[in-house]
């Protein structure tokens, strides 16, 4: 095993949460290595795909708040890399007119002076051919929203890192952490020192807290990624105008349901629902439920009729979640 390693700050786990991490400590002066489990770039945890979407429209006011910075910090990523990361298409937020839900989406936009647009029935059968808003539900649309090119923002973000003189270390996991007044970090390759340690794991990230004694209510679950074919080529896509889309809890479910337009897989439309079943993150794929997508195909019968309700695609990503907020 090689000799022992210092570094100011270590960051476990090489994420979107991670890498952005590792690089705002890189911008002020501190020594650090970001270590991940896995070959750069992978598909197994919480951060891989072609889009997210990017939005002020949250149902807490916190998070609208937050999103002021985060756009900034975005733009000023875009201008270091020379990569366009983020791509405006607004985001339509619809939800049943009395529903709690909705109504705080609505509040925190209105409250935080977000430009956006309402919508009655009229309005959206032009604005938003081939959907259909389900009676005694509302609409409105964040002017701000957009799609976040997320592998290659990922990608990224680990090279203006690097460039600051940061160190990835993939393919090396983590095996055990001593805490103390000098964190002692020891791996399948190496052992490392710091001062400070951030753990961004993810669905890993109480079993490496194992190690400090220390244990969060957090569960992992699995979610389906799926994408569905559009009956007429580019009906739903980004070059059409289509807007990412999100339908707050409702009659059919308990969670959101959220999509973005055709980009990732040309005539393919990624719809998913926001939540899903509890899993292994070293035992993902054995777990398949479909109850989220049984949920996603009565939404799309009713809502989007040019989609094909089935299921073209389907991939796997995992959330990690406070324990309370796993039911379907």
């Amino acid at each position: 095993m090689a000799a022992v390693q210092e570094y100011d700050c270590i960051v476990i786990g090489a994420g979107v949460q991670g890498s952005f991490t590792a690089h705002q400590l890189a911008k002020n002066n501190k020594n650090t290595l970001l270590l991940e489990q896995f070959i750069l770039p992978h598909t197994r945890g919480s951060s891989h795909g072609q889009t997210r979407i990017i939005r002020k429209a949250y149902e807490q006011n916190i998070y609208t708040h937050m999103m002021e910075e985060c756009y900034k910090l975005w733009a000023q990523l875009e201008t270091d890399a020379g990569v366009q990361l983020y791509r405006q298409t607004g985001l339509l937020l619809m939800g049943p007119q009395n529903n709690h839900s909705y109504k705080q989406f609505k509040k925190n936009l209105q409250n935080n002076k977000v430009p956006m647009v309402l919508l009655n029935n009229d309005i959206f059968s032009q604005q938003i051919p081939y959907m259909n808003l389900p009676d005694g539900y509302e609409a409105l649309v964040d002017l701000t929203a957009g799609v976040l090119y997320a592998d290659r923002a990922i990608k990224a973000v680990q090279e203006q890192f690097q460039k600051l003189g940061g160190v990835i270390r993939d393919k090396e996991m983590v095996t055990d952490i001593k805490p103390g007044p000098v964190v002692t970090v020891s791996t399948s390759a190496c052992v490392y020192r710091t001062k400070s340690i951030v753990i961004t794991a993810g669905p890993w990230a109480n079993k490496l807290l194992t190690h400090t004694g220390l244990q969060l209510p957090l569960q992992v679950v699995k979610i389906n990624v799926c994408y569905w074919k559009e009956k007429v080529p580019s009906l739903y896509s980004l070059k059409q105008g289509f807007p990412c889309f999100i339908l707050t809890e409702g009659e059919d479910s308990n969670h959101d349901i959220y999509g973005l337009p055709s980009n990732e897989y040309p005539g393919l439309v990624k719809i998913c629902y926001h939540m899903g079943k509890e899993t292994d993150p070293d035992q993902r794929d054995k777990q398949t439920d479909r109850s989220d997508i049984d949920i996603l195909q009565r939404f799309i019968r009713r809502c989007l009729p040019g989609l094909v309700p089935e299921p073209a695609v389907v991939e796997s990503c995992m959330y990690t979640v406070m324990a309370s907020n796993l039911d379907l």
